[in-house]
């Protein structure tokens, strides 16, 4: 997998007078199903998050309040998307390093992921991460 398999993905969007609902089904609107929900908030000003990649697991990013940008390496390219709307996610498939930065005042940050939380699926060394993208592309 690489950078070009990431994406934005819109979500579905019930508008209405009351406020807007957005809702998502495993594997219907994200490309796998869901084992695992958790969320960043009260991040500080200028703290980064994220620095790490994962050998198996797939992830939905998305800014359920605020904004931020998130930063995605393959070994080869990088690009930074920004999100600030509550019914678009970012895809990002196994094998891809990300960092999380310039988080707004009261952002939250959801992320919906592929597996329970597994240490040895981590890469935590960027260099470590650099050779394995190379031996598998």
């Amino acid at each position: 997998m690489s950078l070009s398999d990431c994406r934005i993905l819109e979500l579905p969007r019930i508008s209405d007078p009351r406020g807007n609902l957005t809702f998502i089904e495993s594997d219907n609107h994200i490309p796998f199903g869901i084992d695992r929900v958790y969320y960043l908030y009260d991040v500080p000003g200028g703290a980064e998050r994220g620095g790490h990649a994962h050998k198996q697991l797939h992830q939905l990013i998305i800014a359920a309040s605020g904004s931020f940008s998130v930063m995605l390496d393959d070994g080869t390219e990088r690009r930074t998307f920004f999100l600030n709307r509550s019914n678009y996610g970012l895809y990002i498939c196994p094998m891809i390093w990300r960092e999380l930065h310039d988080f707004s005042s009261g952002s939250v940050c959801m992320v919906l992921a592929s597996r329970k939380y597994e240490e040895e699926d981590y890469y935590r060394d960027y260099a470590e991460f650099q050779e394995a993208a190379e031996k598998r592309g």
